[in-house]
């Protein structure tokens, strides 16, 4: 018996060793660590204007966010939404996630939250018929209810996240070889040459659009225009937040994340709608594309990124055709909607950095060319 219980006490004093003090101490310098990155984020923000290039995260800092292991907790948190709750909790369970993040459920297809089987159902609620009319004279609408993050023109190959920060073309949507299969992007191609190259008419320019979805925010996403998707790749990336303060802080913020890139045509060109993970996001859901997997392990998914052919002369895949205000897919939890599209130089965005937008009102103003012509069809 002493024998045996020398032996046990033995091996819990190796376990203490050679597990438990360095698990802690990790913990003590991780934790010191990211207080370390708060104060001096903090001292930045007291000694430097606004939109200071000094608020910007340094690549050590990014380095040392990206160790927190968002993707488990992102994983954890998809399975939690997804546990079953007994009707007697959901009435105050979804009750007081509603009036936290001021969910509308009025617009609700469903306003009976004793329908709703867990949470991430509820997070994927419809809304009622008519709560989010299609602007019908407008070419491009909101594909989301959100906050405009920001919009503009793509200038140099490089777009604004938000105001002040900027985030490459290219290393968001990866190289242009969508149109004639693989190929080796041209050695020492620049940011403004690959602008250039996505373009259909040399006559456009290329635009893009932030929306940032909130947790209490509407969480599935319409298209915005009516074009044809004919290629998708997915990024399997980090799951870091994209809060905007986060936004603020992160350069590059849109191309570390997970990301589902689809590429096609509309009227005037070139067209990408691009759902970005998040953080405790479950999972991205595109309806007409199945065989996307989101959220996944890195050993399940260890390439940059991942390509889908959408052609007719493909085995089992076919372009996918989308009317303007058609259901496009769902986040499992707020996220962001990214679009980068070509328009005639005279296109003038209809929004606000700040603004809360609401699926199918219009992006643009009345007076472009692209109006006119939404106009003559």
């Amino acid at each position: 018996m002493a024998a045996t219980t020398a032996f046990k006490g033995a091996k819990s004093s190796r376990w203490r060793r050679f597990v438990l003090k360095p698990f802690v101490f990790v913990q003590f310098f991780f934790g010191i660590g990211l207080l370390a990155i708060a104060l001096k984020q903090f001292r930045r923000k007291n000694t430097h204007p606004a939109q200071s290039p000094e608020l910007i995260a340094k690549d050590w800092e990014i380095l040392y966010y990206r160790i927190i292991p968002f993707r488990a907790i992102s994983r954890a948190w998809g399975w939690l939404t997804n546990c079953h709750l007994p009707v007697w909790a959901r009435r105050p369970l979804l009750g007081l996630y509603a009036r936290t993040f001021n969910c509308n459920l009025e617009e609700a297809k469903d306003g009976n939250l004793d329908n709703y089987s867990c949470l991430a159902e509820f997070f994927r609620r419809k809304l009622k018929n008519g709560v989010r009319p299609i602007d019908s004279a407008s070419a491009v609408v909101a594909p989301s209810d959100g906050t405009v993050l920001n919009f503009g023109r793509v200038t140099a190959g490089m777009m604004e996240q938000v105001k002040g920060v900027s985030y490459s073309l290219g290393e968001f949507l990866g190289p242009a070889y969508w149109r004639n299969g693989p190929e080796v992007q041209p050695a020492g191609q620049t940011e403004l040459e690959y602008e250039k190259s996505l373009l259909v008419n040399k006559d456009n320019d290329l635009f893009h659009c932030v929306i940032y979805l909130a947790p209490g925010d509407y969480h599935c996403f319409h298209s915005p225009v009516d074009w044809t998707v004919n290629f998708r790749r997915h990024f399997p990336g980090a799951l870091l937040s994209v809060n905007p303060s986060i936004a603020k802080w992160v350069a590059g913020l849109f191309s570390l994340n997970e990301r589902a890139v689809y590429v096609g045509r509309w009227k005037h060109g070139f067209f990408s709608m691009t759902p970005v993970g998040a953080t405790n996001v479950g999972s991205i859901r595109v309806y007409a594309d199945e065989k996307l997997r989101t959220n996944c392990t890195k050993w399940a998914l260890p390439l940059p990124y991942y390509d889908r052919y959408m052609d007719p002369t493909e085995t089992d895949s076919d372009e996918i055709p989308l009317h303007k205000g058609e259901i496009f897919g769902e986040f499992n939890l707020g996220s962001t909607i990214v679009l980068i599209f070509e328009a005639p130089k005279d296109f003038e965005f209809k929004i606000r950095p700040g603004e809360k937008i609401r699926m199918g009102q219009p992006l643009h103003v009345t007076g472009s060319s692209v109006k006119h012509e939404a106009a003559a069809h």
